[in-house]
């Protein structure tokens, strides 16, 4: 048996362009944005649910990367989060939540 710890793990180029692969990306990016501006704003995901009119479990699910996210569901998280979208592929994450400036 190896004694080797597993230092990290590499993602093959060819699987970065599977549709699977860019899926679980946007379900991700979505998860850590709602995480973090919730977290930021003291709120439980209970909280956030009722200002979204999701439930709790809809809110955990995201948060868990278990939601793709559509443009009805970004737009309702948004107007909850009082956050400004931001969409760019060229950047990872290719979505983010950005607070409104004065």
């Amino acid at each position: 048996m190896s004694s080797a710890h597993h230092a990290g793990w590499t993602v093959p180029p060819e699987h970065r362009v599977s549709e699977e692969y860019l899926a679980a990306g946007r379900r991700m990016a979505l998860a850590e944005a709602v995480y973090a501006r919730r977290s930021a704003l003291g709120w439980s995901p209970s909280e956030l649910a009722e200002r979204a009119g999701l439930t709790e479990e809809e809110i955990e699910s995201i948060e868990e990367s278990g939601t793709d996210p559509t443009l009805p569901l970004i737009e309702r998280l948004a107007r909850a989060l009082d956050v400004v979208v931001r969409l760019d592929p060229a950047h990872d994450p290719a979505m983010s939540f950005e607070a409104p400036t004065a």
